[in-house]
């Protein structure tokens, strides 16, 4: 069943892929059919290698075609000098990875055609507080040191560019920017396919064995043969290989959009149509979509009734924040789930010889993944996994899983009350 998100909603419809039936043999299988394994499918098939997809549901069906269509080239918690502490010498090509994710983005959407909505007009990150506006300096700094374009703002220049008043000031990074993740997915599938990569959809994995020196996949109707295998299921993993789902954090994430705003309005607001997340712990993002729908997204406190409940709060939060008492109704809410690591950073991970794993990207899923999978790439080519960019960790389960998961959640209310203090 396809989602019922704004997103499957509005995209250019496509014909679809067929299900597996019989036997197919790659020099590479891909497992999952978002950002990460598009990307890997396309960027080894153009490099001239034999590929094959399985998507267990449709195209974007999990977190790559229900999040918010944010392009955002940079880490949810981390800056350069952070991730150089704890990466040390193998820090460099991770940076220059996540710098040039933006561009990597929207360099394949025009490249291939793809009809997405995209504007890589820019991210825009507010600061809540004068601490957090001394953080944005050293973000601007850091980063402005690799060359992107980023620039600070003052409180007058937020209010400028967004159109909402009360921050502190914050910063922009010019490379990011907007989509409709759902037309990009399809977009990246179309571009794979015309390269040659085999994509099946509604062909879920049920078993994965090695077979002498190859992996077989089997599914329902068929199955797959090939040396090389890439996992790009992120938080979706289920069952799959044992434990992997323990070795992250699966975050779910709320995404509304009202109906279309008067144009009086929605001239007010973004007029130059960028992505907006602030520093808030308990974030406060918006945008709009093509046809001036305001889109925001948001966490959970109680998981029961939260599929009602948690829209409704989103929208007043919405109203208050933007000041828009007349705000327009929701007409789409919808939720999925992301990975999420405790130093928030992606990696990959070697389950066995030929079969590797790439996920949590936390948060930042649009370009990082898009970057992974071109790494994902080079490794099915026969570049050493310890020589790709991101780091290579073991699958080890986190400890107090069953309980650390629920953290982010539990926790929300007391972040909320500090994000009250700090404004102050």
């Amino acid at each position: 069943m396809t989602p019922r998100t704004l997103w499957h909603a509005t995209a250019a419809p496509v014909a679809g892929f067929p299900a597996l039936k019989g036997a197919e043999e790659a020099d590479l299988l891909v497992i999952g059919g978002g950002f990460a394994g598009l990307s890997t499918a396309l960027h080894a098939a153009e490099a001239g290698q034999s590929v094959v997809l399985l998507e267990a549901e449709r195209i974007a069906h999990g977190a790559s075609g229900r999040n918010a269509g944010f392009v955002v080239p940079n880490f949810a918690k981390v800056d350069p000098d952070g991730i150089r502490a704890l990466l040390g010498e193998r820090a460099e090509p991770l940076i220059r990875m996540a710098a040039g994710s933006g561009d990597l983005v929207f360099d394949l959407i025009q490249r291939h055609g793809m009809s997405c909505d995209a504007a890589q007009v820019g991210w825009i990150q507010p600061s809540h507080s004068i601490a957090a506006f001394a953080k944005a300096k050293e973000r601007v700094r850091q980063w402005g040191d690799l060359g992107r374009p980023v620039e600070l703002l003052d409180a007058q220049g937020v209010t400028l560019l967004t159109g909402v008043e009360g921050w502190r000031g914050g910063w922009i990074d010019r490379s990011g920017g907007v989509i409709n993740p759902v037309g990009y997915a399809r977009g990246l599938a179309r571009a794979g396919a015309a390269a040659g990569v085999r994509v099946f959809e509604g062909s879920p994995v049920l078993g994965l064995e090695k077979v002498g020196a190859d992996w077989v996949a089997r599914t329902l109707a068929g199955q797959v043969r090939a040396p090389k295998v890439v996992m790009a299921t992120n938080a979706y993993v289920g069952a799959l290989w044992p434990g992997l789902a323990r070795s992250f954090f699966p975050l779910r994430v709320f995404q509304v959009a009202t109906r279309p705003l008067p144009l009086a309005v929605r001239s007010r607001l973004l007029p130059g149509g960028q992505a907006v997340s602030d520093t808030r712990r308990n974030l406060f993002t918006f945008r709009f979509d093509a046809q001036n729908r305001l889109i925001s997204g948001g966490m959970h406190i109680l998981s029961l009734g939260a599929g009602a409940r948690v829209p409704r709060v989103i929208h007043r939060r919405l109203a208050q924040f933007l000041s828009l008492p007349d705000l327009p109704p929701l007409e789409f809410a919808w939720s999925g789930m992301a990975s999420v690591m405790p130093d928030f950073l992606p990696r990959l991970v070697e389950l066995a010889p030929g079969l590797v794993a790439g996920f949590a990207c936390n948060g930042r899923g649009i370009a990082l993944t898009t970057a992974m999978g071109r790494e994902l790439a080079d490794w099915a080519l026969g570049k050493p996994l310890a020589d790709l960019a991101i780091p290579l960790r073991k699958a080890e389960e986190l400890p107090f899983h069953a309980l650390s998961r629920m953290a982010p959640n539990v926790l929300l209310p007391i972040s909320m009350i500090r994000d009250r203090l700090e404004s102050r």
